[in-house]
């Protein structure tokens, strides 16, 4: 299958990349991690590890691995109208937190805003780009409260 992009162009910034590096134990990371993004101004409707299932289910013996799924209302209902509904198919936005050794976890996230943008899920309009940078400043804060730590 040809891709109609190239994935070896798109960066980490295209992607609103971001990285934490928290030292502490995974529980309490998650913890905090929860709380940081609450401050920011997010909800989590969703959320589960998937280290947890996996084990369970086919043995994987995976580490510690989290998934908070953020939403903010008011930003979400703006860019379901914005997208035509399809962001929807990428909804909540993903916070992982993973464990990459005891007692280091690593926060994780992609902006889903920018991901539709480039895969043509959303369009590239003022009021897109509105909705880009307004949920980029909100993670942004988030990100700055976990680095301060």
């Amino acid at each position: 299958m040809t891709l109609p992009i190239d994935p070896g162009a798109i960066t980490g910034e295209d992607i609103g990349e971001k990285r934490a590096t928290l030292a502490m134990d995974h529980e309490e990371a998650v913890d905090h991690v929860r709380t940081v993004f609450e401050d920011a101004g997010f909800g989590f409707p969703a959320e589960f590890a998937p280290s947890e299932l996996l084990n369970e289910k086919i043995d994987a013996d995976r580490d510690p691995y989290y998934f908070l799924g953020a939403c903010n209302p008011a930003m979400a209902d703006r860019a379901l109208d914005a997208s035509d509904g399809r962001i929807g198919g990428l909804f909540p936005c993903g916070v992982v937190v993973r464990q990459t050794e005891p007692g280091t976890q690593e926060v994780y996230h992609v902006s889903i805003m920018r991901i539709a943008r480039i895969v043509g899920m959303a369009p590239d309009d003022e009021a897109w780009t509105d909705i880009v940078a307004e949920t980029g400043e909100m993670v942004d804060e988030a990100f700055a409260a976990l680095e301060a730590e």
